[in-house]
């Protein structure tokens, strides 16, 4: 299977091949998570299923670079990313805002990533507990399909590099509302002499995103003998540009509804909208400079400007006029090709709501 290079090809095979399996593998973890005997543990496990569909529908497109391991890579993604959404809904509405909690839960992420690796108690510091299994088989799903990949001694540091950023934002951005800003701007000082010059706010965007496992996983499946020079070369291009705008734009579209919850919204740091849109711009930039190098260039130049449109096709930018405005702006500059994605990502939200 050739690695599509072109929008529409892009998208027959994400119809075709890719979501279907996403949907199959879903349908699969919301009949476990149907299970679960804790009745706050089952409805959040639900809700990370029902109201995130889409993190998995995404990043499952990596899984056009498997080859034809598709299927087996599908199944890691969709379990890695319903890990992520489900602690995200846990953290989010946790009572105890103890970060050695959060820490704790997210070590599923980091077990998910080391086969072999014995089940834990992740649940340990909360009262909520009986999950039936659900966490745990979720990792084991991962860790199954890892242990698969003959390249995995070698991919398996950068995997555990980017997770490691991952759950040390979710730790800091989860605790106390007063603590939550110093312990990120703690933690970008001690990492910012290894980063190209941004803000605390940028770092820790670049820093939520699974985008960069997925695709290093991927490339695994069908280039495993080529991963020893590959491994880094998608790590860092990765990380911090493309994962940074991933994420930008997931909280450019949440800003109203994250203003009303008082939650931590990343965009809220930026001095006006003009320096906004222009960190945009640059981060745009820099992703498509990032990839130059890779292979598959042009596959991964589309999933740029497929997670502009995609983003910015989602009703949320209806709904807030500033950001309606500035969403015009982004598409304009993100060309033909991302005005094809948000015509795309326009028509595939209202139809699936349709259904």
């Amino acid at each position: 299977m050739t690695v599509p290079s072109r929008p529409i090809k892009l998208m027959a095979q994400i119809y075709r091949k890719v979501l279907p399996c996403v949907h199959s593998e879903l349908e699969k973890w919301k009949q476990k998570a149907l299970e679960i005997p804790d009745p706050e543990l089952r409805r959040q496990a639900l809700a990370s299923i029902e109201t995130k569909t889409f993190h998995c529908e995404g990043g499952a497109i990596y899984s056009l670079l498997a080859g034809e391991h598709l299927q087996e890579v599908v199944s890691f993604i969709v379990a890695y990313q319903t890990i992520s959404d489900y602690l995200d809904n846990l953290c989010d509405r946790s009572v105890s805002l103890d970060p050695a909690d959060f820490r704790c839960l997210h070590q599923s992420m980091m077990k998910a990533l080391t086969p072999g690796a014995a089940a834990d108690d992740y649940y340990k510091l909360r009262e909520n507990r009986a999950d039936g299994g659900y966490l745990q088989g979720l990792v084991s799903t991962c860790q199954h399909v890892l242990a698969q990949l003959p390249a995995f001694q070698i991919i398996q540091p950068a995997l555990h590099e980017l997770a490691g950023f991952y759950c040390d934002l979710q730790v800091y951005k989860h605790v106390k509302k007063d603590q939550r800003v110093p312990r990120l701007i703690a933690w970008f000082k001690k990492n910012k002499a290894h980063l190209p010059e941004m803000s605390w706010y940028e770092f820790a965007a670049c820093s939520g995103s699974t985008l960069g496992i997925f695709c290093i996983v991927s490339y695994a499946a069908s280039r495993g003998d080529e991963m020893a020079q590959l491994v880094n070369r998608i790590k860092d291009s990765y990380f911090p540009w493309v994962q940074g705008l991933h994420i930008l734009m997931d909280y450019f579209i949440d800003q109203e509804e994250d203003r009303v919850e008082g939650d931590l919204n990343f965009c809220f740091y930026y001095r006006n909208e003009e320096e906004m849109i222009n960190r945009f711009k640059h981060f745009i930039e820099e992703a498509d400079t990032a990839i130059e190098h890779m292979p598959d260039k042009n596959f991964h130049k589309m999933i740029n400007r497929g997670l502009l449109g995609v983003y910015l096709a989602d009703q949320k930018v209806a709904r807030q006029r500033n950001v309606r405005v500035l969403a015009r702006k982004l598409i304009t500059r993100s060309g033909g090709s991302g005005l094809f994605f948000f015509i795309n990502g326009w028509l595939y939200r209202r139809i699936r709501q349709s259904i």
